[in-house]
């Protein structure tokens, strides 16, 4: 079994990065070849709606026709048997990047018919992990959560089954002080990441465990 884990943030030894990795390292745990992708490492844009994907009998029906650094990336997650997505959130939703990367990912798969078919080889589960400074209570207030549902229930139309795990209050910087950032705590914010932010570990490890087992 293969399971590709995407990093959608700037860092690498971040929060973000350290879900996916113990995500990963679930899946290892059921035997599971693992791969991490940090898709700020590579060369690429979002998609150019070019239509080379939807064009009767083109020789890009169903494929991104667009050439860059995630090119192999697309063809070795057709490959895969689970996938991991993860992505700080940014001004309410995920990065650029991992956004970009969802056009190119799902739109070619995506035809347009009736019956909302799907061009992507077969069913694969999908697991999310979401970080973000804001408190559980403030990410209800604004509504982020449909906005993370928008995109999971295209991914379950066009790819697979998904879960999500939600990281909130996430620890940003090693010394507050050095930043304008008064409306936090840094104390609680350290006591959080120290106390809570090994829990949200443990739930990315039994997310890679399970997707294993779907």
């Amino acid at each position: 079994m293969k399971v590709l884990g995407i990093n959608g943030s700037p860092r690498k030894k971040g929060n973000t990065a350290k879900l996916v990795e113990k995500a990963l390292k679930g899946a290892e745990s059921r035997g599971a070849e693992t791969e991490i992708i940090h898709l700020y490492d590579l060369d690429y844009k979002g998609c150019k709606s070019c239509f080379a994907c939807k064009l009767k009998d083109g020789k890009s029906y169903g494929t991104c026709a667009a050439r860059d650094d995630l090119t192999p990336v697309l063809g070795r997650i057709e490959e895969a048997d689970a996938l991991i997505l993860a992505s700080p959130i940014y001004l309410g939703t995920a990065t650029g990047e991992i956004r970009s990367f969802l056009e190119r990912l799902i739109f070619p798969y995506l035809v347009y018919d009736k019956e909302g078919s799907t061009l992507f080889p077969r069913r694969i589960p999908v697991g999310f992990i979401y970080t973000m400074g804001v408190t559980e209570e403030v990410l209800k207030e604004i509504g982020y959560e449909e906005c993370f549902k928008t995109t999971e229930r295209l991914v379950e139309r066009i790819i697979g089954e998904s879960e999500s795990i939600l990281v909130t209050d996430t620890y940003q910087f090693d010394d507050y002080s050095k930043y304008v950032s008064s409306r936090f705590d840094p104390e609680e914010k350290l006591k959080r990441y120290q106390e809570i932010f090994p829990q949200d570990c443990e739930k990315a490890f039994k997310m890679g465990v399970q997707i294993c087992e779907k």
